[in-house]
This record gives structure tokens, sequence and C-alpha cells, in this order.
């Protein structure tokens, strides 16, 4: 099976700053002739506020002709409590409405997939009480399935057991919980986007990909962290194993979220750090 994970577009029908890498990245797409396509999140510019924004990415993605599965990201549903943008129940039921689940399952011959919805952990909130049961029936059902699981945020950025990163991973509780999981199950892969830079890594026997976004880089206004500043994709290719790649697709142009966050996004200029910027 041949899985094209495309992550953080960033369309939107009032601020097209990035809509011209959508047409390209969908035809690289095409020509990849993938099994599956994977969006991991940040669909839209403004989907969490904006339905409009939400409604015209989610018909782009009709464009590709392959199966398309899709996860939200913070800029889809909202982000962790006290954000400018909490997560909440009107933005998770939009997504619904609008995109489809925010958590799925996808049985493929010998592999099962699992999405995750990763913005509402570390929320200790229903929803997230209620996709853990969800998530260990899921692994404990997969049988003899190898198991990969998609998500937008990773599961941390330089180390498994740091601690609380704000805006960039998932929060120490709820990952610890996933990594025993996940060791549990023997998971083969977790693929996320977010950090929009491409990454791949392992941690106990799980590969770790950080898929490149296709919308833009961050310069100088990011923290540092691991990983390359590129724009592409990631292919996944899966057989008894999994074997995961990084591409940087040239057709993209390099845009860079420095240059354009007041007109983008003008609360995270407005932020005393960059704990919102992306």
């Amino acid at each position: 099976m041949r899985i094209i994970q495309i992550t953080d577009t960033h369309l939107s029908s009032s601020k097209p700053h990035f809509n011209a890498n959508w047409s390209p990245l969908a035809q690289w797409v095409t020509n990849q002739k993938p099994d599956l396509v994977i969006h991991t999140g940040d669909l839209a510019v403004d989907g969490a506020d904006i339905e409009d924004d939400l409604a015209f990415s989610a018909k782009l993605l009709n464009e590709i002709s392959a199966p398309v599965l899709s996860l939200p990201g913070n800029h889809d549903i909202g982000h962790m409590p006290g954000s400018a943008q909490p997560v909440n129940a009107t933005r998770i039921d939009r997504w619904r409405e609008m995109v489809g689940p925010d958590r799925w399952t996808y049985d493929s011959n010998n592999w099962r997939l699992i999405g995750l919805n990763s913005l509402i952990l570390g929320a200790n909130g229903l929803e997230e009480e209620k996709q853990f049961d969800w998530l260990e029936d899921a692994l404990a059902d997969a049988e003899a399935r190898r198991i990969a699981v998609f998500a937008h945020k990773p599961l941390f950025v330089d180390a498994a057991d740091e601690g609380e990163t704000g805006y960039w991973s998932i929060r120490p509780a709820p990952r610890k919980k996933l990594l025993d999981l996940f060791a549990e199950y023997d998971v083969a892969l977790h693929a996320s986007g977010h950090l929009h830079r491409g990454w791949q890594g392992t941690h106990n026997n799980t590969s770790l990909v950080w898929a490149p976004a296709s919308s833009f880089i961050v310069g100088d206004m990011e923290r540092d962290m691991p990983g390359e500043r590129i724009l592409g994709a990631a292919i996944h290719t899966l057989t008894d194993t999994v074997k995961s790649e990084i591409i940087e697709i040239d057709t993209l142009s390099r845009f860079v979220l420095d240059d354009v966050i007041e007109e983008v996004y003008p609360r995270a200029k407005k932020a005393t750090t960059a704990e919102t910027t992306i």
C-alpha cells in the first residue's frame, strides 16, 4: 500500500496567500498514483473561525483523484484551552459536517491505519476521554494487522520525556499514555505535520515522521527545532514493514510566513512568543 501524506495546506478564499501551491501539489499527488492520500491537518488558514475557509478548502480536496482521509489541525478546529481559538464542540462539529470524521480507522490487507484528533489531547475533557477509549479498542481489535497512526501534532519535539512545549507538541500526560499504548501494541509508525519541517526518527520500535507543509516555511520567528525547512509531502510504503520518504516538491513556491504574518495571522504577530505562530 502506497500512502501520500500531505499537510498544512493553509488554504483560504479570503486570504489566498498560499493557494498557489495547491494546484502543483494536487498534480504531483496525481502523478504519484497513490492508493490513499492522508491530509494531517491545517487544511484551512482559519477554519476554526471562518466557515467559508473550511468549505473552500474541503472542496479543493475533491480535486485529488485518489481516496482522501483528513484530520483536523489547530487552524481547522482550534487549539488548547486558554489559546486564542480553543477547540470546542462547535468547531469539531463543523469539521465533521464539512470535511469528515475527526478520528477514524482504515483497514487494508495486513495494515490498520488510525487517525487521531491530536488537538483534544491534553484538554482533559470528555472528547479526549472518549477518544482514548476508542483508540484502545481500535488497537486491541487490529488482530494480526500492523498499525500506523496519523495525527496533526507530533508526539514530541526534542525528546520523548520532555516537559510541556505549549504550542508545539502533545502534552506530557497524554504523550506518555500514547507511547505506552504504542509500545503495548507495537505501533509501527506515527506520522504528523504541524511543525512545517521534514524529519524522521524513531522511538522504541515506532518510526516517527514529520511531513513537511506544502504552504509555507517559517523563518526566524519560529523556535529552533529538528528537521528541514522544506515544502513537500511524505510517502509511506506499507508492506510487511513501513518505509517512509520525505519529499521536497520543487514545483511549490517557497513562501515564508514571516513575510506575511501580519496579514494572515495578526493574532500571532501580537503574541509575546511564537506560541501561536503556525
